[in-house]
């Protein structure tokens, strides 16, 4: 009861205070102010100073709060503004690199040291093989320009397979990796002749008929032998030696090369005109 009466006695003194403030002001407007007014509205402030700052404290956080809504936002339209820029920029940058990459493979198929004379068509790789085991990939050219089944693809590097399949816009190319190719290759450092075959998604290459008291080094060169009724023309770089091991009584070596060309990242080839030798 006794918090009752407190409660009213408050509400009765600011009631007090505000009947006062307003009977000042109604005097200063009527007589415009003299010294003892100004006095009494000096001491209204004095009284109301308490009350305006706990005023200013209570509400001062609202109006915080709100600016800070509204900073909020702003920093945030700023931000996604900022990330957009960045995506721009890289993708700006990826673009680049990627054009700066087909204009080297291109210049890489210019001046194609191995293919001598031979007529030759570029082309751009436009799709992939659907597995792992079938290792073909698919060029925009076709027999409407002069492509033909058999015919050897190289890259700037060296060998990457054979025409397989052939429409009037598009062909097939068999990678040298493919389990069902087989490329007639000779060592460059001995001379000994052999025949690569393709190791499926391992991108690595076992070659048969290598002598067993051949001596060969790691990273020894290989190239297509280009014998008589060979698929490919001869010197073509096909691959590097990556192992070369010799079992006790074998007559042959196990040996294995990696291709020198990266089958996995084919952009432009060149198919060659060119047909296995009678």
């Amino acid at each position: 009861m006794a918090v009752y009466r407190r409660s009213r006695r408050h509400r009765f003194v600011l009631l007090l205070l505000v009947l006062t403030s307003v009977t000042v002001i109604t005097l200063d407007f009527r007589d415009g102010g003299d010294g003892a007014l100004e006095s009494i509205r000096q001491g209204v402030r004095d009284v109301f100073a308490p009350v305006e700052s706990a005023a200013d404290t209570v509400f001062s956080p609202v109006g915080d709060f709100f600016g800070g809504l509204t900073r909020y936002g702003e920093v945030k339209s700023e931000n996604a503004k900022l990330r957009r820029e960045l995506d721009q920029a890289r993708n700006e940058n990826l673009r680049q690199a990627g054009a700066e990459r087909d204009l080297q493979s291109l210049m890489d198929l210019q001046n194609l040291e191995f293919a001598g004379n031979i007529p030759s068509v570029a082309a751009r790789v436009i799709s992939n093989a659907p597995s792992n085991f079938q290792m073909t990939v698919s060029i925009d050219r076709g027999s409407d320009q002069g492509v033909e089944k058999g015919m050897p693809v190289v890259a700037g590097a060296g060998l990457v397979g054979r025409i397989v399949d052939v429409s009037k816009s598009t062909a097939t190319i068999m990678l040298i990796t493919d389990q069902g190719s087989n490329v007639g290759i000779r060592l460059q450092s001995s001379g000994d002749v052999g025949v690569a075959r393709g190791g499926g998604a391992s991108q690595q290459m076992p070659v048969d008929l290598i002598d067993a008291g051949t001596k060969i080094e790691e990273g020894a060169a290989v190239v297509t032998s280009g014998l008589q009724q060979s698929v490919f023309p001869p010197e073509v770089p096909v691959g590097r030696v990556v192992k070369a091991t010799v079992s006790q009584g074998a007559l042959q070596q196990e040996v294995t090369i990696e291709p020198v060309v990266d089958l996995r990242r084919l952009e432009f080839v060149r198919v060659l005109k060119w047909k296995p030798q009678p």
